[in-house]
């Protein structure tokens, strides 16, 4: 039996209705039957029936003034469930446990909550001496890797509506205790694209976050991997930790449309 090519298979109606769906935009949100058939070089009498179709299942309504088509209620519902899909939580969390896997230590996955960083997922290194989860507790954003990642690439002002002051609150003795230092450091955090605590958190605890992105290309949140000072040397951070947590970081913001988000804006000039 010869086997036939995928594009044999296309349903030539079915991609017709989807070209019509993929005409409307922001610049242009409605247009008449005659418009659509010329613009996608369709026969009229097919365009009709694709038309009638697509307004039946309320892809399309029209416009009761103009007789127009614009985009119906059915497609609005699509989005919610496509932006559902992409919660922080659902998508990092096959993430975090391939990272704890592959890292052997503890991993997370969180975002900002007012002043706060908050661990949303967690999955713990199985080993013997290992940092305990942090599952739900918050956290300054300042005083560890996650929450540095995270405002690094956050709005412009951010760090001074959080932290008003100069001095900023301290944890241990590595943590950075002014204003000023924290900005020079993210500055060096949205260069490299990851950040680090050194024992800034907690005594004897290293950690490497990253930051995460969704279709609108804003930072949603963060992944990150901590472990005990004992078994992290800057080395190993720096040459096996670090490339791992920051393709973790990538893997859930492709989860999140960033990619995409990417190509429209760009596509958009924007």
């Amino acid at each position: 039996m010869v086997k036939r090519e995928k594009k044999e298979y296309l349903i030539q109606s079915l991609s017709n209705a989807l070209s019509i769906l993929e005409l409307f935009s922001i610049e242009k949100e409605e247009y008449g039957m005659s418009e659509i058939a010329n613009l996608l070089g369709l026969k009229k009498r097919n365009t009709e029936r694709l038309l009638n179709t697509l307004e039946r299942q309320e892809y399309l309504e029209r416009n009761r003034v103009t007789g127009n088509y614009r985009l119906g209620f059915r497609v609005f519902e699509l989005g919610q469930r496509y932006k559902e899909q992409l919660s922080l939580m659902k998508q990092a969390t096959p993430v975090v446990r391939e990272l704890a896997s592959i890292s052997g230590e503890t991993s997370y996955a969180g975002d900002l909550r007012g002043e706060y960083v908050v661990y949303l997922v967690a999955e713990e290194s199985n080993k013997h001496i290992r940092v305990v989860s942090r599952l739900g507790m918050r956290f300054y954003p300042h005083t560890t890797a996650l929450g540095k990642a995270i405002l690094a690439f956050s709005e412009e002002g951010l760090v001074d509506k959080l932290f008003p002051n100069e001095e900023l609150p301290t944890k241990t003795p590595n943590s950075i205790s002014s204003k000023s230092a924290l900005k020079d450091e993210l500055a060096a955090v949205k260069e490299q694209g990851y950040a680090l605590d050194w024992e800034e958190e907690e005594e004897g605890v290293i950690c490497v976050g990253v930051p995460v992105f969704d279709y609108n290309l804003k930072v949603v949140g963060g992944v990150s991997v901590s472990g005990p000072a004992t078994r992290l040397s800057r080395e190993k951070v720096e040459e096996e930790l670090v490339p791992l947590v920051k393709e973790g970081g990538e893997k859930v913001s492709q989860k999140l449309g960033y990619y995409i988000g990417k190509k429209i804006h760009e596509a958009a000039g924007i």
